[in-house]
């Protein structure tokens, strides 16, 4: 059933990372309880359901967090949790009476995990911010891109995802280990620009020892080398190499068919020349598989299909949607394939029910108002 069959997680939906984490709890195998809004998303991009892959592996029942009673629902569901989690700014659960201070009254074991771009304090705690905000401030974002270039945004993987949710995991792994151990419960302030700054440790080590100071583009790792680079082949598709090291890059040269030679501008100019003589897919019956350090870059359509992706199941078929695999790999408590997204509220009531509330409570919850049961939402 996965390594995390029998905790209890209850995500406090909103969006960003703390869904994201919510999901790899899930995809562990955890059971996951996800407290929505009526659609379910809140501000941000809408997507069918079904398409919201993010929120796959776990049941949702839509709370009022305006009600009373939703509120009283939400803290005795905390009692019954190994863990909470949420990503609003500081301050606002504490608002809604959901904060750590009467979680933590309720169920003294329970790990309060919380992620924010700027984390709970500090000069710039309260203020708005995305992912490519957070990762500014890091020098992250600073050291991405082309020579004579503006900064490349990596989506929002580097900061959202990297330093927010897998941190966020971490930390909140840590504390439940933890409280296995003490019997006592924490809060887990998880901010993006810790996680992210923490993940820079080894560039900010290179910077200290005068091996990643060019400004971007021009150092060892962020393709300023003819060694660590992609370059355009004859289709108008790319490559990437990467033999830093002299035993690797004397097998690529051997391969492409040119005598060794140092990393530099020249040799830069030649591989460009180069590999515009034959195509990607040339490029890659040729190299692909050797100690050349060498890869084709794939489009998302393409990843799915590469013999090496599918021999692993790193992409996996759930009702009708290829996605990425829940990773990484266990020899014995392989979790199982996550159930495929669902609309908002569905299985409200039965999760409720395998949280030990009976029909009668159940009931009198919908008719206060504070849950709606997916009967009664519009699909």
């Amino acid at each position: 059933m996965g390594p995390l069959a029998g905790f209890r997680i209850l995500e406090i939906g909103g969006i960003g990372p703390a869904p994201m984490a919510a999901m790899l709890f899930a995809d562990m195998g955890a059971t996951v309880l996800r407290l929505c809004r009526g659609d379910g998303s809140g501000p941000g991009l809408h997507k069918p359901p079904k398409l919201d892959l993010v929120m796959r592996g776990r049941r949702s029942l839509v709370v009022d967090l305006k009600n009373a009673k939703g509120i009283e629902l939400a803290l005795s569901l905390m009692e019954r949790s190994d863990a909470a989690l949420e990503g609003f700014r500081p301050g606002a659960a504490e608002r809604m009476g959901l904060g750590p201070t009467p979680a933590l009254a309720r169920n003294p074991r329970l790990v309060y995990g919380r992620v924010t771009g700027f984390g709970q304090d500090g000069p710039l705690a309260l203020a708005a911010g995305h992912d490519v905000n957070y990762i500014a401030l890091t020098g992250a974002l600073d050291m991405m891109g082309v020579a004579g270039g503006k900064p490349a945004i990596p989506a929002n993987l580097l900061g959202d995802y990297a330093g927010g949710s897998l941190y966020l995991v971490i930390g909140m792994l840590c504390a439940m280990l933890e409280a296995r151990v003490s019997g006592k419960g924490q809060i887990v302030d998880t901010a993006i620009v810790d996680g992210t700054s923490h993940l820079m440790t080894m560039i900010y080590a290179l910077r200290a020892a005068d091996l990643h100071s060019r400004p971007r583009g021009e150092n060892l790792l962020d393709g300023g080398t003819a060694l660590y680079n992609v370059y355009e082949c004859s289709d108008g598709k790319y490559v990437s190499i990467g033999p830093i090291e002299p035993k690797f890059r004397a097998i690529l040269f051997e391969l492409i068919g040119i005598p060794p030679a140092k990393d530099s501008s020249d040799l830069q100019r030649q591989l460009e020349a180069l590999f515009k003589t034959r195509t990607r897919d040339e490029w890659t019956q040729l190299l692909e598989g050797s100690d050349a350090c060498y890869a084709p870059v794939l489009s998302m359509e393409e990843a799915p299909h590469h013999p090496h992706n599918l021999a692993r199941g790193t992409f996996v078929d759930i009702d009708g949607v290829s996605q990425p695999a829940p990773a990484p790999r266990f020899s014995r408590t392989s979790p199982p394939l996550p159930t495929a997204p669902e609309l908002p509220g569905t299985g409200g009531r039965e999760a409720l029910l395998d949280w030990g509330f009976d029909e009668d409570e159940i009931e009198k919850l919908a008719a206060s108002g504070a849950i709606k049961l997916r009967e009664d939402t519009a699909a």
